[in-house]
């Protein structure tokens, strides 16, 4: 590897920004520095600035000349959905990398439009899948992928939390809705356990204001295999996913957290066992597996094709629920899926405090 660091701006300082984006930078120094924030709040870039000692920082008109003067290589946009399109289209036009949270973006015409601008520009693109990373979540894979369990059947997930009034998930011009905030979740575990695409889905939807509140959703893949979604932003908190062989299933409870323990529930036959793995920094080794990408010059494994793919379903299912109808998705092929040959663990962030961006559910 090439003895050098990739220098990183953040955009955006919500509440995931600073409770588990810039902690991480702590467990990634190896190959990581922070040298940019980027906010439309003067407020937050003052005291995040002094927290972590960064010289440069701006607002978001000034993303460019900020990104120039911190010689910055590297962004990671962790702006809302809608956002997501325009603010990788600018840095990737000043020739800095792009780490981009998910949704990719909340069509896919803009995912697109991020891969081909990123290409054009000769600059990467990765998307913040970090459970791509995460050890629990990894071994999930490979039990699926042993035939210990069998030959897969189906999977299904559950994925909620009640969402205070006001939030940015449930704001539609913002890109919100259960399906792009939590479903892509189930969604993208159900693609990395069966190793494949869905051949169709059919969704039905509670929708308020603009988004959709709860989505209940089928997907289809090839072989006879299904996987059940339920996503919700008014619901009491749950998190857990289960796939299902012919010899016996694994359940994970909780599936997706960042911020704390995931638990196995492994049941072959007669025998079942539990594992846990404890909390761990998980936005860490999305940082180190980005910049080691770049000094390699390799291609990062969630990339703007992984985005893509989730986007292309969730679109589909939003298609279903408005027309009552199954629909069909066109074939779609991924070379490379998350594997235990990405596994990284790093101990967990402390806490820090929170300057004005309040936690979704609080």
């Amino acid at each position: 590897m090439i003895d050098a660091k990739v220098r990183y701006a953040v955009v955006g300082l919500g509440h995931i920004a600073q409770e588990a984006i810039l902690p991480a930078f702590a467990h990634a120094d190896e190959t990581c520095e922070l040298s940019a924030l980027i906010s439309s709040d003067k407020t937050k870039l003052a005291q995040l600035s002094k927290e972590y000692e960064i010289e440069h920082s701006g607002s978001y008109d000034d993303l460019e000349r900020i990104l120039e003067e911190a010689d910055v290589d590297a962004a990671y946009i962790a702006l809302p959905n809608a956002h997501h399109r325009v603010f990788t289209e600018r840095c990737a036009r000043v020739g800095v990398h792009v780490l981009c949270e998910k949704p990719m973006a909340t069509t896919e015409e803009d995912c697109e439009a991020m891969i081909h601008v990123c290409d054009e520009n000769d600059v990467k693109l990765m998307i913040a899948y970090r459970l791509h990373f995460d050890p629990a979540n990894l071994h999930a894979i490979d039990i699926a992928q042993s035939g210990r369990i069998g030959e897969l059947r189906y999977f299904s997930s559950t994925f909620g939390q009640e969402v205070r009034k006001h939030d940015i998930r449930l704001k539609p011009e913002l890109g919100g809705g259960a399906l792009f905030d939590m479903g892509i979740y189930c969604i993208n575990a159900a693609r990395y356990l069966f190793r494949d695409e869905p051949e169709a889905v059919f969704a039905v939807q509670a929708s308020s204001d603009g988004v959709d509140e709860t989505t209940a959703g089928v997907l289809q893949f090839p072989g006879d295999r299904f996987a059940q979604v339920i996503a919700s932003l008014v619901s009491a908190d749950v998190d857990e996913y289960r796939i299902v062989g012919t010899k016996g299933d694994l359940r994970l409870e909780p599936a997706y957290a960042y911020d704390g323990e995931i638990t196995h529930h492994l049941t072959v036959g007669d025998d079942s066992t539990t594992m846990r793995f404890p909390t761990s920094d998980q936005f860490a080794p999305e940082l180190l597996h980005f910049a080691e990408c770049i000094l390699e010059d390799d291609d990062p494994e969630p990339s703007g094709e992984e985005g893509l793919a989730d986007v292309r379903i969730i679109e589909a299912m939003l298609d279903s629920a408005r027309s009552a109808r199954l629909v069909k998705l066109p074939p779609f092929t991924r070379a490379r899926r998350p594997s235990l040959e990405l596994e990284m663990t790093k101990p967990p962030v402390k806490r820090p405090k929170i300057v004005r961006a309040p936690s979704p559910t609080k």
